[in-house]
């Protein structure tokens, strides 16, 4: 078991600290000082937190399993989608028709709450099914494909194609989720007022701590003798496969697992950003999700957070410069990331001192001003 270096420590710790105390503090400071962080600024860090933690579970598969996997936005949406079904409970009577059940379905026709939505009353079954039903699909979906020992670019596909049905099935209206327009306008939380921003930094604060309990769980798992049985089946799955493993069930294993931890950080995606529909389980939010962990670095599970915080940041700035050039610039990065960054912004600083090294340690060629290039050919011994 490889114990964290120096560097990761005190990156964590740093991270930790800046993440938890400064920025919290410094949204508490009076409007118009110099340190001040506003509130819109807490609630756009809380959504990058939210896709750093997908990217942590991206990287899980990608990086360590060498699972490539297009949907995991599908199962982020599924969490949040159960989060949201209870938030559309709690705005009760408050909404534009005045009735005890959500706008849409009553604009469909209903007169009462349809059986599957009574039980999201309850905050405590909401976070339930946030983690069951991502693994439930998860484990579906995982077992028929490695038992089928489907893998490489045929996985990709397959996720690829089960993240489009979900996005179908959920635009549908009679599925009774919210339809193109999905759920919005929510009003309260375990009896909060989502509005507050004293609620928003607590719901920032909550997704803090679970990307550090992500990070934490998902470092001790790597680094365990599961973990190296990962890298195996990445590295070479045949051999491991003559070893005497069922890599069928590792890898099961860690996709339910990517998909609960995605699932979880849709839940608190959901009401810090106030709305979730189809959308966000198209598969171009799978497809940027695999940038984030290019761009950061695969296999470390700190470069993924980082390159979520750095594209998102980007996407943030382009969108509101060059909107029409956005998917550009997401499609250069890849490209350049993937060319001249192999080890993302993480392997960077390794990759620059080796070639400084190499550089450094180049053998000086003596060449002679007078003599010219075709002498120097003829005077080499003749290998004869």
């Amino acid at each position: 078991m490889r114990k964290p270096t120096n560097f990761e420590l005190w990156f964590v710790g740093a991270a930790a600290v800046l993440l938890l105390v400064i920025l919290p503090g410094l949204n508490l400071t009076p409007p118009g000082t110099l340190l001040h962080v506003s509130d819109f600024t807490i609630n756009l860090y809380g959504k990058y937190l939210c896709y750093g933690i997908v990217a942590i579970s991206v990287d899980l598969l990608w990086g360590y399993t060498g699972l490539l996997s297009l949907g995991q936005c599908l199962f982020f949406a599924l969490g949040g989608y159960m989060m949201g079904m209870y938030l559309m409970r709690m705005i009760g009577d408050l909404g534009q028709y005045h009735q005890p059940i959500p706008d849409f379905l009553v604009f469909l026709g209903w007169s009462k709450l349809p059986a599957f939505w009574q039980p999201f009353s309850s905050f405590a079954f909401a976070m339930l099914m946030v983690i069951v039903l991502p693994a439930l699909v998860a484990m579906g979906f995982g077992f028929l494909a490695f038992r089928s020992r489907i893998k490489g670019v045929y996985f990709s596909i397959l996720t690829q194609a089960l993240t489009y049905a979900g996005c179908l099935l959920f635009f549908r209206n009679d599925m009774l989720m919210g339809g193109n327009n999905g759920f919005t306008d929510f009003k309260f939380m375990c009896g909060y007022d989502l509005r507050q921003p004293a609620v928003q930094r607590g719901l920032y604060i909550c997704t803090v701590l679970l990307l550090l309990g992500t990070y934490g769980v998902c470092k001790w798992l790597t680094n365990s003798k599961f973990g190296k049985v990962q890298c195996a089946i990445r590295d070479s799955e045949n051999r491991v496969l003559f070893s005497g493993y069922a890599t069928a069930h590792f890898k099961l294993f860690v996709f339910v697992l990517a998909a609960i931890i995605a699932g979880l950080a849709g839940a608190l995606y959901v009401p810090q950003v106030g709305i979730i529909n189809p959308s966000e389980m198209a598969t171009d939010k799978s497809l940027e999700a695999i940038v984030w962990v290019s761009v950061g670095g695969r296999g470390t599970l700190i470069g993924p957070v980082i390159g979520a915080f750095a594209v998102n940041a980007m996407k943030s700035w382009a969108t509101r410069a060059y909107p029409d050039l956005w998917l550009i610039f997401l499609g250069s990065t890849f490209i350049l990331v993937t060319l001249f960054m192999p080890r993302g912004i993480v392997g960077l600083p390794a990759q620059l001192g080796g070639l400084k090294k190499r550089w450094l340690n180049r053998k000086p060629v003596d060449v002679d001003p007078a003599v010219t290039p075709k002498e120097a050919e003829l005077a080499k011994p003749n290998p004869k």
